[in-house]
């Protein structure tokens, strides 16, 4: 079993950066792929990014790609996103995730464990 814990969220103006963290519990963080997720008020869940287990491979929305970056560190038991170029439709509440799923598992329905989320807030 996973357990996950995002911090980073906050208030930014358009134009500019956060850093999200996800610290996971668990000792097999390093065999899972790690997505992060992102929900507007009234919108459904999106994908946003997802990172293979090996840090190899990386995958991205359109939305945020050249924007965003996810990372991680394996024996941190951490995933990372750094936002940059932040935009006021980027507001939402953003989660990771953790999937058992084959590369790039950018379903949430491929996810099995996620965690509580963090608001990011971007003002026009």
């Amino acid at each position: 079993q996973v357990q996950l814990v995002e911090s980073g969220g906050g208030l930014v103006q358009a134009g500019g950066s956060l850093r999200l963290s996800c610290a996971a519990s668990g000792r097999t963080f390093s065999s899972y792929i790690m997505g992060w997720f992102r929900q507007a008020p009234g919108k459904e869940r999106e994908f946003v990014a997802s990172i293979s287990w090996s840090t190899e491979r990386t995958y991205y929305a359109d939305s945020v790609k050249g924007r965003f970056t996810i990372s991680r560190d394996n024996p941190k038991k951490t995933v990372y996103l750094q936002m940059n170029s932040l935009k006021p439709e980027d507001t939402a509440v953003y989660y990771c995730a953790s999937s058992s799923a084959v590369f790039p598992a950018y379903r949430d329905r491929n996810y099995d464990y996620w965690g509580q989320g963090t608001q990011v807030t971007v003002s026009s």
